[in-house]
């Protein structure tokens, strides 16, 4: 027996994209935390930077100080918060220079800014303690706390901004991975009506040319519906089970004017398998090779059996013929066709990835059978029928 088988078990101003982004967890770092820029800036700015002066206040309490100890750090805080301000313009405005020239500016910005707040806060030390002017001791007293505290806060600048940057680059590539997915499936449904209409139409110009009118006029009708029918969705939208089978029987009524007894149709489609989805015109290619290879060759013609059911949560579709089959040694029906078993393997990949069986095989007593076994569906979360 020849069987031809593939089955797989079953702080920032950093912009955002996509909304539409992958399942996110709740929490200061989610997507939607950062989707409007602005707010976000100033909620972290400003819980920063009370968060900072509380830690000053507690700490100067706890130590025993007087209330009037705390207005040192109040004047801290205020004069941080407003470099600070200065500090994301200027970083925002460094980002978008070359690489080397934004970090040398970046590392000069930030000693000025530590020089500042130093001499700023400095200057309100010596105030509080009734001498005014610039007392360089308090100065220089002030550089490195003022130093950690405004690299900090950069680096967590900076680390938000890298953050919603990688984020952006994979929203992206995602929003470009479902185009493709999207685009290639379009084209793989598309591959089939160029191939069915060539067929269709090059039978009814016989019919034209041998002038039997009003077959040809019947067939042409019949094609219309088809085609209406088919329109109605989108490439790649998904139909129910029932929608397929009613789309192949309209496809068999305009072959069976070509073929008349010889194409006997038969369909067993399980009442629990109707409501479920799978993608549209999927079938049509097995039984346009059922029609080519087990119908056209035999004078008798061939039966063709559609049959669909429900197995747990799977749905199990199968397409026979009595035909030949397949012939060893010599290219078969899943071989031979560039858009038939070939474009059915690859749609199955596109729309269910690994959770999906495809089995092609002859039959024991003469024929050829395809098996597909899909998750059971009853809705198409991202592509509805138009």
């Amino acid at each position: 027996m020849a069987t031809i088988s593939s089955s797989a078990p079953a702080p920032t101003d950093a912009s955002s994209t996509d909304q539409k982004r992958r399942v996110w967890t709740p929490g200061i770092f989610s997507r939607p935390f950062f989707e409007d820029k602005s707010r976000a800036f100033w909620t972290l700015q400003g819980v920063g930077w009370g968060g900072y002066l509380l830690l000053r206040s507690v700490s100067s309490v706890s130590n025993g100080a007087p209330m009037s100890a705390l207005i040192p750090g109040i004047i801290e805080s205020i004069v941080g918060y407003c470099i600070t301000l200065l500090l994301s313009t200027l970083y925002g405005y460094y980002r978008r220079l070359p690489r080397i020239s934004a970090i040398l500016l970046t590392v000069v910005t930030l000693a000025g800014a530590t020089f500042l707040a130093a001499v700023l806060n400095g200057f309100s030390y010596s105030i509080m303690k009734d001498n005014p002017g610039l007392n360089l001791g308090l100065v220089f007293g002030q550089l490195f706390l003022n130093f950690t505290v405004l690299a900090g806060w950069s680096a967590l600048y900076f680390g938000i901004n890298f953050y919603l940057i990688v984020e952006q680059q994979a929203d992206q590539l995602l929003v470009l991975g479902n185009q493709a997915s999207t685009a290639q499936l379009a084209m793989l449904r598309y591959q089939l009506n160029p191939h069915f209409l060539f067929n269709t139409l090059n039978s009814i110009s016989t019919l034209v040319l041998l002038k039997e009118t009003e077959r040809a006029n019947a067939m042409l009708s019949r094609l219309a519906d088809f085609l209406r029918f088919t329109l109605i969705y989108e490439p790649t939208a998904n139909v129910t089970v029932a929608q397929e089978v009613h789309t192949l029987k309209l496809y068999l009524e305009i072959e069976k004017m070509r073929f008349e007894k010889r194409l006997r149709p038969v369909f067993e489609i399980d009442p629990r398998a109707e409501r479920a989805r799978l993608p549209s015109l999927l079938l049509q290619p097995l039984v346009e090779n059922a029609i080519k290879y087990a119908v056209t060759p035999s004078e008798e013609g061939a039966e063709i059996a559609v049959s669909a059911r429900l197995v747990g949560e799977r749905v199990r579709i199968a397409v026979s013929d009595t035909g030949p089959g397949l012939i060893e040694n010599k290219l078969g029906p899943s071989l031979s066709t560039g858009v038939g078993l070939a474009n059915i393997r690859d749609r199955l990949a596109q729309a269910y990835g690994p959770d999906h069986r495809f089995d092609a095989r002859s039959t024991p007593g003469g024929g050829f059978a395809v098996e597909i076994e899909i998750p059971y569906q009853l809705e198409d979360p991202n592509r509805e029928a138009a």
